[in-house]
């Protein structure tokens, strides 16, 4: 169990990178569309790893698998990135995360059928999961119709992802699935420029964009981070067995901690990049919540 949850330590690690760099190039010049269809043509990348991988052709059904697997992967990162530029990136990542592992379990059960934990397993997931929905807690608990319908959405989508890319890697291939997965994100980032009022929101012209030189790096340093989370992911959800994956994904309460640790960072010392009201009741909430966590990691180790 150690490999796989190395792993996915060093995933979320990633994942809060990423997840701090798309609130910075969202709060910039950049839209939710845009940003979205960029992600997607950057994945055709994945290609250079046919020459190390060789190419397998997947069946007819598990093609469509894969296609589907990608439209859902895409609506996701469309919705969490309309969340992330209309809310606190902290909020909104936990919020998602926090509701996915309840998503997982039943989606897995369509796909698997109930599959078992074991006890230890089961009291680690509690500790892990409790963390996660109390760092995710605003200090009056208010959350509105649209940051709710937005985070749960993207949360489902997600979480339809998640087992269903465990299904592929399971009756397909680890890195074949990966490879096809990211050619369909390619391809539906180009269907959409099709559409002109989608072209012409995607490409116009932005001062502030040509004013922010670096906003080009930190665009492609974002999607580095999160292309390498993805992958380093995906092989802890290849790695780690259909009943487990509950437990694997309340794990992201590790990414919210590192979310939290940078945030706090920036807001202290650099606060023209990013401002989040942190207060002390939710300091102390947050090192509960991280308390929690790093007691459902020991379990998982013992």
């Amino acid at each position: 169990m150690a490999y796989w949850l190395i792993v996915i330590i060093i995933a979320y690690l990633f994942f809060a990178l990423a997840a701090l760099g798309d609130k910075l190039v969202l709060a910039g010049p950049a839209n939710s569309k845009a940003y979205v269809f960029y992600v997607g043509l950057l994945s055709i990348l994945s290609v250079f790893l046919i020459p190390f991988t060789g190419i397998k052709i997947p069946t007819a059904g598990m093609f469509f698998l894969i296609a589907l697997d990608a439209i859902i992967f895409y609506i996701a990162l469309y919705f969490g990135f309309v969340a992330v530029e209309k809310f606190e990136v902290s909020r909104v990542a936990v919020t998602i995360g926090a509701t996915q592992p309840i998503f997982i379990f039943f989606i897995s059960w369509i796909f698997w059928g109930y599959q078992g934990m074991n006890f230890w397993g089961f009291i680690a997931f509690l500790f892990l999961f409790l963390g996660s929905i109390i760092i995710s807690f605003d200090k009056r608990l208010e959350f509105k119709n649209r940051y709710l319908s937005l985070t749960l959405f993207a949360s489902l989508m997600y979480s339809f992802d998640y087992v269903m890319s465990k299904y592929i890697f399971e009756y397909f291939s680890f890195w074949h699935g990966i490879i096809f997965k990211s050619i369909f994100l390619f391809l539906i980032s180009v269907s959409l420029i099709l559409i002109k009022k989608n072209r012409q929101e995607i490409l116009k012209k932005n001062k502030n964009l040509e004013e922010k030189k670096s906003f080009g790096k930190l665009f492609l340093a974002t999607q580095a981070c999160g292309a390498g989370a993805n992958v380093l992911q995906s092989f802890a959800i290849f790695l780690t067995p259909v009943g487990f994956l509950p437990l694997l994904n309340s794990l992201r309460g590790l990414q919210y901690i590192f979310l939290f640790l940078f945030t706090l960072f920036i807001t202290c010392f650099f606060p023209k990049i990013i401002k989040e009201k942190i207060s002390k009741k939710a300091i102390i909430r947050k090192t509960a919540s991280i308390f929690l966590i790093v007691a459902g990691l020991i379990i998982l180790l013992l």
